[in-house]
């Protein structure tokens, strides 16, 4: 099970920090992704990261703004900077034991989502 954590708002500049905790499993043996969504609009892979093998990749709508990190044992992290508005969405976390990357079909557990909201 995934549960996310720390949404709320925030002003445009800002940052939050998102939280994910895990149980039932170790991450070292997951890869893990963030997706947020707008109402109206397809889920989108954001970030992910191979706690394993310590690969990452973000998405370009918010590459050099977010991190993805973990404690390699039950918790991963989006550290959230320069937040703009349309940054706006539920965001969701989610693991994979098989693959590596951004596509949700990859991902076999999902968390219930939490909201981010950035003022203008």
């Amino acid at each position: 099970q995934l549960q996310a954590s720390g949404g709320g708002l925030a002003q445009a500049g800002g940052s939050l920090t998102l939280s994910c905790e895990t149980s039932g499993f170790i991450l070292d043996d997951y890869s893990t992704g963030w997706f947020r969504q707008v109402p109206g609009k397809e889920r989108e892979g954001i970030a992910c990261a191979s706690t394993r093998y310590g690969n990452k990749e973000y998405a370009d709508s918010v590459k050099g703004r977010f991190t993805i990190s973990s404690d390699n044992i039950r918790t991963v992290f989006l550290q959230m900077n320069k937040l703009k508005p349309e940054d706006t969405a539920v965001y969701y976390c989610a693991a994979s034991l098989s693959s590596f990357g951004r596509e949700e079909y990859i991902y076999d557990y999902w968390g219930k989502g939490t909201l981010v909201t950035v003022s203008s």
